[in-house]
């Protein structure tokens, strides 16, 4: 299973050729990718969204939070920040799902390095 960060997933909802946009299309078809929550906020937070586009996404089997999730996200985001590192929190949100769950993150944002190195999120990255 794989899931798709949120720059990832505006690129293939424009129509992106990249090969991340082929790897995300690639898991839909083969039923392999799930939604993480904090991506989903991301994504219907914006006004020009299709709301049938919003209904689909929200469809996508959703990534569990797990007891403690808030605590350990915060634990991890404290690390990539004492490292002088940027830490936006939907990051580390995302990163901590991915950690949680045992789940690859394709992406082609290049601020999830950083959680990659501290806590080994498994990347799949187009930059």
């Amino acid at each position: 299973m794989i899931a798709a960060d949120t720059s990832t997933w505006i690129a293939y909802l424009g129509g992106a050729a990249e090969a991340d946009a082929q790897m995300l299309r690639m898991a839909l078809m083969g039923k392999q990718l799930v939604m993480v929550p904090a991506v989903l906020t991301e994504l219907v937070s914006d006004p020009k969204l299709s709301p049938d586009i919003a209904i689909i996404l929200a469809d996508l089997p959703m990534v569990e939070i797990r007891p403690g999730y808030w605590q350990r996200a915060g634990r991890l985001r404290a690390k990539v920040l004492a490292r002088k590192r940027r830490a936006r929190l939907g990051d580390a949100l995302i990163a901590q799902c991915c950690i949680d769950n045992d789940i690859s993150l394709l992406t082609r944002d290049r601020d999830f390095q950083v959680f990659s190195e501290i806590a080994s999120v498994d990347l799949l990255v187009k930059y």
